[in-house]
């Protein structure tokens, strides 16, 4: 399910296209972290698990007067997971769920870019989790963009899905049926390269 996470993440990056009038290449903030990949997931229908993902990388270009010319590369340590419990961890990191061992990276590259209005739009993108690639689509919102305090430029953009986690080959049923999507949000800032 994390790695479901994580490829909506990915998908997050993928939808910065909106925000400038010329094509640039941005490198997301995780150094000074003013990015996140996290996550909630039903627990047995009592309630939620959140999570994060506190190690990943990756770029993207955009160009506000040819959206669809955008695109987003992201890839994620899937061993990063943080549920603040180390014991799930390890139970979530295991064979059971996500085998990092396995597969201890997921990766999101962006397929296409369509605006729904002023500073929206859906990002649509292949996210590869526990082995499997599936097509994902994520609306994606413009939070801000502009020259920082330090002399660069940024763009910050938010936006959420839910994974289905049996898609990624995932197990889930043994579990009840409100434990079987992940909700995934993404929200980052990217440096102008």
């Amino acid at each position: 399910m994390y790695k479901k996470t994580t490829i909506a993440a990915l998908s997050a990056l993928a939808m910065l296209p909106f925000a400038q009038a010329q094509a640039a290449d941005y490198a997301i903030d995780t150094e000074g972290q003013h990015a996140f990949i996290q996550f909630r997931i039903n627990h047995v229908g009592f309630s939620y698990i959140l999570g994060n993902f506190e190690s990943f990388d990756g770029t993207f270009s955009y160009d506000a007067e040819d959206p669809a010319a955008s695109s987003a590369e992201l890839e994620v340590d899937v061993t990063s997971l943080n549920t603040n419990h180390a014991e799930r961890d390890k139970h979530i990191l295991s064979g059971d769920f996500l085998d990092a061992g396995e597969y201890p990276t997921a990766t999101f590259t962006s397929t296409g870019f369509e605006s729904t209005g002023d500073g929206e739009g859906v990002l649509t993108g292949d996210l590869t989790l526990h082995g499997t690639t599936q097509s994902i689509e994520m609306p994606v919102t413009l939070v801000g963009e502009g020259e920082d305090p330090w002399g660069g430029y940024r763009a910050g953009f938010e936006g959420s899905t839910d994974l289905t986690l049996t898609d990624y080959g995932i197990d889930m049923s043994k579990f009840p049926e409100a434990m079987q999507t992940l909700e995934l949000y993404v929200t980052f800032e990217g440096v102008r390269q």
